[in-house]
């Protein structure tokens, strides 16, 4: 497993990571959340060991970090932010170079290129210069560098940032598959990430865990929890629905799009919506094409733990 104990990280005066304690077992992959500048990043270097920690410390697989950092780092792969590479070396100059490093050799050395190339579907570019590269190939020979010796543990930061959205499927694919058998942290940004490949999510603001959950109780925080999202055909039972329905006790609140001519009917704590709206849509016999029940909003969630004044919802659950 991956622990942190009472890490923090302080430039100067700036202190980037605030005494984060958390565990990650194997067979959970785990999202960490955070805005831009919350301290994702610096907690996945101090984690991988290219960082020093100010205070606390990380043991990976039972190895101390910084007592034991060669033992920690052979069951660990690591994809830096940005797909970091030797722009200059082939695609299998730069592996050779990686298995090299990682000690790889012989059949084993040979076995474990075979499997990487073939995972990441790298062959096409095999003999190609890394710096002529797509973004996407880019950030396979990233995934096949960290993945070259079999690890037990994968640390990747930002894995699909500024990919088009057929390499993020790709990507968030290949991560599914692998966490069959490992232990995974993705750091993002990318909240659809997390309904993607998480069964766990720690969000950070301002350095500091606010919120460590499965991503369905994250979204049971939502005041979006369990409210009635509806299209009509017609403009003015649009306008109907939304005078009836604010009536309704269940009710705290009706939004409507007036473009696409949808409403959301947020319930109060506590209140079943679904059974009073439908009840109101059959007395009434509205067109209704398309009728679901939100399991909440993962957006709003982080907006409301990560603005610097955060802001409770008065639908939400706790």
């Amino acid at each position: 497993m991956i622990t942190t104990k009472n890490l923090s990280k302080r430039y100067g005066d700036k202190l980037a990571v605030n005494d984060l304690s958390f565990s990650v077992q194997p067979g959970e992959v785990l999202g960490f959340l955070g805005a831009n500048g919350a301290g994702k990043s610096t907690t996945m270097r101090m984690i991988a060991g290219f960082i020093a920690p100010s205070t606390g410390r990380v043991t990976v697989c039972g190895h101390d970090i910084e007592r034991a950092p060669v033992a920690a780092k052979s069951c660990m792969g690591y994809l830096p932010e940005g797909a970091p590479s030797y722009g200059e070396m082939t695609v299998a100059e730069f592996l050779d170079f990686v298995a090299d490093i990682r000690g790889l050799t012989g059949a084993l050395r040979r076995r474990r290129r075979d499997v990487v190339i073939d995972r990441l579907a790298l062959a096409p570019v095999i003999d190609q210069v890394i710096e002529t590269l797509s973004k996407g190939f880019r950030r396979r020979v990233g995934l096949a560098q960290a993945l070259i010796h079999d690890p037990q543990v994968l640390i990747l930061d930002e894995p699909t940032d500024g990919l088009d959205p057929n390499q993020k499927h790709e990507v968030r694919r290949l991560i599914n598959e692998l966490s069959k058998d490992k232990l995974v942290i993705v750091s993002t940004h990318i909240l659809e990430e997390v309904h993607e490949v998480c069964t766990r999510a720690i969000i950070i603001a301002n350095g500091g865990i606010v919120a460590d959950e499965t991503p369905t109780a994250l979204e049971a925080r939502s005041r979006y929890y369990h409210a009635v999202s509806l299209r009509f055909e017609k403009p003015e039972q649009l306008a109907s629905a939304a005078r009836e329905l604010a009536d309704l006790p269940e009710i705290l609140a009706v939004e409507t799009n007036p473009r696409d001519l949808r409403l959301t009917a947020v319930p109060r704590p506590g209140a079943r919506a679904l059974p009073a709206v439908s009840a109101v849509i059959a007395k009434n016999g509205w067109d209704v094409p398309e009728l679901h029940l939100e399991s909440g909003r993962l957006d709003e969630v982080f907006r409301s733990l990560t603005q610097p004044h955060p802001v409770t919802h008065q639908g939400a659950l706790t």
